[in-house]
């Protein structure tokens, strides 16, 4: 019975050894496709890159597939509306949007246009990854809705304190996965790509609300 009890011991001791090594952690724990795009849309944009793969493994968990019950699609789970307004920020033209809302689970598209959008709910929220994080999942009316209601000022933090269970979830998953993808990661190369000029241009046209 010792002997079991033992062997037991040093088999979750091993499993616990295994999964702490940096390199299983990034295998199977915390794997970072699509890594190119996400570091040259997130240097871009100006967005940390690794709340943006945060992000996408909690929406995801990088499957390009991914349907949400209220129609949200691929990597970033984007709303084919949310999509539409994006599009239209960023000065496409119609038969662009066409084309990007028609191949929006594709990564390239899916991945441009979700980091475009937290880097703007970034800037909407003074930098507050809390918040930001609460609007990606809640929507940023619902957000504004909240700080009116209960007087939470730009420095919100307590995440505890959303109204929705499901957001406050979202919101901790996030923070806890951009943590570890910055520990794993964060001594890698940063891949910088300049912002294209049409961009910064109709990047910040009109301020609209969703």
């Amino acid at each position: 019975m010792l002997k079991k009890f033992l062997a037991i011991c040093a088999a979750a001791f091993a499993v616990y050894f295994a999964i702490s090594v940096p390199a299983v952690q990034k295998k199977f724990l915390y794997p970072f496709p699509y890594r190119k795009t996400v570091e040259n849309y997130s240097a871009r944009w100006h967005v940390d890159k690794f709340l943006a793969v945060a992000v996408m493994k909690v929406e995801s968990d990088f499957r390009e597939t991914a349907n949400s019950q209220s129609g949200a699609v691929g990597l970033m789970q984007i709303m084919p509306e949310t999509a539409a307004w994006i599009a239209y920020q960023l000065g496409e033209q119609p038969d662009e949007i066409a084309d990007d809302i028609k191949n929006l689970r594709e990564p390239e598209t899916n991945i441009r246009y979700g980091t475009w959008y937290l880097s703007e709910l970034e800037t909407e929220f003074k930098g507050n990854d809390v918040l930001a994080l609460a609007a990606y999942n809640a929507g940023r009316g619902n957000v504004r809705e909240w700080m009116e209601q209960n007087h939470w000022s730009d420095n919100f933090s307590d995440v505890d304190k959303i109204p929705y269970a499901e957001t406050r979830d979202y919101v901790k998953r996030v923070l806890h996965c951009r943590e570890k993808y910055s520990e794993l990661y964060g001594k890698d190369n940063f891949i910088s790509t300049p912002i294209a000029l049409h961009e910064l241009r109709f990047a910040r046209l009109k301020n609209l609300s969703l």
